[in-house]
C-alpha cells in the first residue's frame, strides 16, 4: 500500500477513531479532548473530558457518547455540545473501562480491562451492555484483555480484539441484546490485537502497538494485507462511499514520555470501505 497520508501532528495520546458525518473523530487520551479532523487536516475539538482512556462512538442518532473512565460512567453530547451523564459503570467495575461500540439500535457495549494497567496484576476483563435509556448489565466476561470492538453489518455479532490472548473472539447478539455462542473468530500469533474496524468485504482491520502496523485479515485468521506504520499504531477507523481510506492514530511508546508530543493522524488507501458499527 502507499505512503500515508499525515492528517494531524502533535497529538498525546490518540485513541478511539470513528469515521463520522464526513469526518475522523477520535479521542487524544492525553490532551483529554474529543477532536474532528477532515482530509485537508482542518481540525476542531470537540468536547474535552477529563479522563484516561476515554474512548467514543455515536448512537443512531448522532450524539457522541463518551466513556469517562476516570469517573466509571459513560457521558451523552447533546445537540448544544453539553456533556450529560447517560450511564453509571460504578457497580460492574473499579478498574479503567475501555472501549465502546453502539448498535444499529442504541445499545451501546462497553468493555472493562479488569485490572489496573499499567502495573497491576491481570485479571480477566468484561463487557456490559448500557440500553438507550442508561441500563446497564454485565454480558460478557473472562476476556484477556479486551480492547477494540466491532459489530457486523448485519447487527448479529460483536468481536472484541483480545489483547493479551492473541485472537479476536466473537458473539452472537441476542434479539434482547445479550451476547451469546463465544467462539475464536481469528487467531493473530505474535499480535496483540489493539483497535479494530470491519470493512465492507467482511474483514477486520487490527492495530498492533507493539508490531507498529495495522493488519487486514479475514473471519479464520487469512493475513489479507498489512500496513507497517513509523510509530505504535493503536487504532484504525475506515471511511465509508467510494475512495476508502484507512485512517490510523499512533505514537511512540517505548522508555520515558518525549519532550514532545509524538501522535499522529495517517491515511491509507484501502481496498474497502468502512461497515458496520463503529
Amino acid at each position: 500500500m502507499s505512503e500515508p497520508q499525515v492528517l494531524m501532528d502533535g497529538i498525546v495520546f490518540g485513541e478511539s477513531p470513528r469515521w463520522h458525518d464526513g469526518r475522523v473523530w477520535f479521542s487524544d487520551w492525553g490532551a483529554q479532548r474529543v477532536v474532528a479532523v477532515d482530509d485537508d487536516g482542518r481540525h476542531e475539538v470537540m468536547a474535552k473530558v477529563e479522563s484516561f482512556p476515554m474512548c467514543i462512538d455515536f448512537l443512531p442518532d448522532g450524539r457522541l457518547l463518551v466513556v469517562d473512565s476516570a469517573h466509571r460512567r459513560v457521558l451523552r453530547r447533546e445537540p448544544d455540545r453539553s456533556l450529560v451523564p447517560h450511564a453509571d459503570l460504578a457497580g460492574f467495575s473499579e478498574h479503567p473501562w475501555n472501549d465502546i461500540v453502539v448498535s444499529e439500535r442504541g445499545d451501546a457495549y462497553v468493555n472493562g480491562i479488569g485490572f489496573d494497567f499499567p502495573g497491576g496484576e491481570f485479571a480477566p476483563g468484561l463487557v456490559v451492555r448500557v440500553t438507550p435509556d442508561g441500563r446497564v448489565d454485565r454480558v460478557a466476561g473472562d476476556l484477556a484483555f479486551p480492547n477494540g470492538m466491532a459489530i457486523t453489518a448485519d447487527g448479529g455479532t460483536l468481536i472484541v480484539a483480545e489483547s493479551y490472548a492473541n485472537r479476536l473472539t466473537a458473539f452472537a447478539i441476542g434479539a434482547d441484546g445479550g451476547l451469546t455462542d463465544r467462539r475464536v473468530w481469528a487467531q493473530t500469533p505474535g499480535d496483540h490485537p489493539d483497535g479494530i474496524c470491519l470493512d465492507a468485504e467482511g474483514a477486520v482491520w487490527y492495530a498492533d502497538v507493539g508490531n507498529r502496523r495495522c493488519v487486514r485479515v479475514r473471519e479464520g485468521g487469512e493475513v489479507l494485507a498489512t500496513v507497517e506504520s513509523d510509530r505504535g499504531a493503536f487504532a484504525c477507523t475506515l471511511s465509508r462511499g467510494d475512495d476508502p481510506r484507512l485512517y490510523v492514530v499512533g505514537q511512540h511508546g517505548d522508555g520515558p514520555p518525549p519532550p514532545e508530543p509524538t501522535g499522529r493522524l495517517v491515511s491509507y488507501p484501502a481496498p474497502a470501505p468502512g461497515a458496520g458499527r463503529p
